[in-house]
């Protein structure tokens, strides 16, 4: 498979890129630094300069032609405010999906985050300082507009809390979960898998678990209405 990934050096997209590129896909990794593009290259992954607040729709369009999946995994990153998180976390995301309905992609992961619900309707979680509740917002905004989307076959992954620890290949994968953490090599893991079980219109909140990820991602395509 040919697949696109936006955000190509964040930390989980890089684990993807590694795992999708070792098992003989053509990965393409968008970014917008150019210091970055050996890192890419020594992963696997093909590296386009693009940036993504700036970029136009047929410019990503040039780069997503004849894709199999696209993967938005791109993110503002700490210490960006919230103006970025509006352009990148839901901006981005959403000139991605132009590009892929313009081409035909149909597929289209996007990497979200678990604690977007809080934020529905205008809602504001007590304690949350503004910067993150603009990226939950964004995140939100992301995962509505893509989904709206009929062209799209779109899954939404919502990690829990993100760590560096070794992964364990096993997690819990459903519609909602418990609050809880997980590696980023386990989220990559369940990407790929993801990705290659198509489904349409899925939102899975994602932590470690007791279920092998093989075996979690079949009970979620298995569930998903036909």
């Amino acid at each position: 498979m040919r697949i696109v990934i936006a955000g190509a050096h964040g930390q989980i997209a890089r684990r993807l890129g590694r795992l999708l590129s070792s098992r003989g896909d053509e990965v393409v990794g968008l970014v917008r630094n150019a210091a970055h593009e050996a890192d890419l290259r020594a992963d696997g992954s093909g590296p386009v300069l693009l940036d993504l607040e700036s970029a136009s729709v047929e410019e990503v369009a040039r780069v997503v032609a004849g894709a199999d999946a696209v993967v938005f995994a791109a993110g503002a990153g700490p210490g960006s405010g919230v103006a970025r998180k509006d352009t990148v976390d839901r901006g981005a995301a959403v000139l991605l999906a132009d590009a892929a309905e313009q081409t035909g992609v149909q597929r289209y992961v996007l990497v979200s985050s678990v604690g977007v619900e809080s934020v529905a309707d205008g809602a504001r979680p007590e304690g949350v300082d503004d910067v993150f509740v603009a990226y939950l917002r964004a995140k939100l905004a992301a995962e509505q507009d893509v989904l709206a989307r009929g062209a799209l076959r779109t899954t939404v992954l919502r990690p829990g809390s993100l760590t560096d620890d070794p992964g364990t290949g096993q997690v819990t994968l459903r519609r909602h979960v418990d609050r809880g953490s997980v590696p980023r090599d386990d989220v990559a893991a369940v990407l790929v898998a993801l990705i290659d079980a198509d489904l349409d219109a899925a939102v899975l909140e994602l932590v470690s678990g007791p279920t092998p990820v093989a075996d979690a991602v079949a009970a979620v395509r298995r569930d998903a209405p036909s």
